[in-house]
């Protein structure tokens, strides 16, 4: 039996290992790529490091401020999503309360009728989204990446599930007290529940920054677009094989932010696995 169970043990291992080397092969040789000269990457092939290091790709990045301002980008991602993020939490914080705390006609029939139309593919929905995009004159401002998305099902599933965790005795004692629905939301229920609140910003915020179709649709101005649809505007500027450091260097950049915010909250992602997380009695 230990045999057995340390062939299944290593295996595992063998999986595991070949799924990473898959995963962060191409990665590093994108980085590296990023500080090639253009005559490197044409004439020595595949290289994971680089012959002689450079930084003239960056240089010349940070330096097109106009037909590829990447800083720009970054910084309209930074605001689009920090902002969706931030609403994003208090409408799944009310909304998940009214779901698990409140008694109404309808509510479970609604939840699941609304969880289930949030299986189908979000490109059903791009020429009635844009429609209204257009109608409220969203388009080419932030606005357009930011309020479409804000009530998505699977972080109101999310927070739902987590605060049927939480016991109803807390809110019972509360009324009792004479609290309304508001003091009990604000007073003891959001308090427990800013974990989950907190995974489903990180889900969020990430959604929305790696969010490359949509974009690409609503922005035409240069000069407003977020990092992903810029990205794809650099494969005119930069493709064809004649500044491929440029565009290497270019994504390297675009991937700084959700790299360094999954590395100071890796712990909440894990605990986004466990769906009832919350207090028990």
């Amino acid at each position: 039996m230990n045999k057995k169970y340390n062939i299944s043990k290593y295996l595992a291992y063998l999986f595991l290992i070949t799924v990473c080397l898959i995963w962060v092969v191409p990665m590093i040789f994108g980085f590296t790529t990023s500080f090639r000269s253009q005559g490197e990457v044409v004439n020595e092939g595949f290289r994971l490091l680089p012959v002689n290091w450079i930084v003239d790709n960056y240089m010349a990045i940070l330096e097109n401020t106009s037909s590829a301002p990447i800083l720009r980008w970054i910084g309209n991602s930074l605001f689009i999503s920090i902002t969706h993020t931030l609403l994003v939490v208090v409408v799944i914080s009310i909304t998940g309360y009214g779901y698990s705390r409140m008694r109404f006609k309808g509510r479970d029939v609604l939840f699941f009728t609304l969880l289930g139309i949030s299986f189908f593919p979000n490109v059903v929905n791009i020429i009635p989204l844009y429609r209204i995009v257009d109608i409220l004159g969203w388009v080419n401002t932030p606005w357009a990446m930011i309020v479409p998305g804000l009530a998505g099902m699977g972080n109101i599933f999310l927070v739902r599930q987590f605060m049927k965790g939480v016991p109803k005795e807390l809110d019972e004692s509360a009324r009792v007290d004479g609290a309304s629905d508001f003091t009990i939301f604000f007073r003891i229920v959001l308090p427990l529940i800013k974990p989950v609140l907190i995974v489903g910003g990180l889900f969020s915020f990430i959604g929305s920054w790696n969010d490359f179709l949509w974009p690409v649709i609503v922005y035409t101005d240069v000069q407003k677009m977020p990092v992903t649809a810029g990205l794809l505007l650099l494969q005119d500027i930069y493709g064809n094989y004649q500044m491929v450091g440029q565009l290497m260097g270019s994504a390297i950049l675009a991937i700084i932010p959700t790299l360094l915010l999954f590395l100071f909250a890796q712990k909440y992602f894990v605990s986004a696995i466990n769906l009832n997380a919350g207090i028990k009695g």
